[in-house]
C-alpha cells in the first residue's frame, strides 16, 4: 500500500535559489513576523473577564476580590480594559506608593479618585 510521494520541492524552491544565507534568514524572519504579528495584535486587543480575573488571582487576590475589581472595570471603566487589569493595579500601587493588594481593593471598591488617576495616566493611549 505504499504510495509514491509526488515531490514538488524543487519547483517550489526556485524563487529562493539565488538568495544568500543572510537574505534567506531575513526572509525567514519576515515570514515569521507575518504569522506572529496578528496573534500579538489579537492578544493586545482581546480579553475577557475570566482572563482578567485569572491575572488577579495570580497576583494574590481572592476570587471574590478579583470579581469585584474586574466587574468595576468592565462596568464603569471599559475603555481601560486594553491596559489589562493587572497592569492597572500595579500602576496604581506603584504611582501612589501603596501595596498591590491595597490598590486592587481600592479599585474593587470603585475608589473614584484612583480610577480617575488611572484614566488620566492612560488618557493619551485610548
Amino acid at each position: 500500500m505504499s504510495k509514491n510521494r509526488l515531490d514538488d520541492y524543487k519547483s517550489r524552491k526556485k524563487h529562493l535559489e539565488n538568495l544568500s544565507e543572510e537574505e534567506l534568514e531575513q526572509r525567514f524572519w519576515e515570514l515569521a513576523e507575518s504569522i506572529v504579528d496578528p496573534m500579538i495584535e489579537m492578544a493586545k486587543n482581546n480579553t475577557s473577564p475570566s482572563i482578567e480575573r485569572s491575572v488577579l488571582l495570580r497576583m494574590g487576590f481572592s476570587s471574590i476580590e478579583s470579581k469585584s475589581i474586574v466587574t468595576t472595570l468592565m462596568d464603569k471603566k471599559k475603555h481601560l480594559v486594553g491596559k489589562g487589569v493587572g497592569h492597572l493595579v500595579y500602576r496604581a500601587a506603584r504611582d501612589k506608593n501603596m501595596s498591590i493588594r491595597e490598590a486592587g481593593l481600592l479599585l474593587g471598591d470603585n475608589n473614584e479618585e484612583l480610577w480617575a488617576y488611572l484614566e488620566e495616566v492612560f488618557e493619551g493611549e485610548k
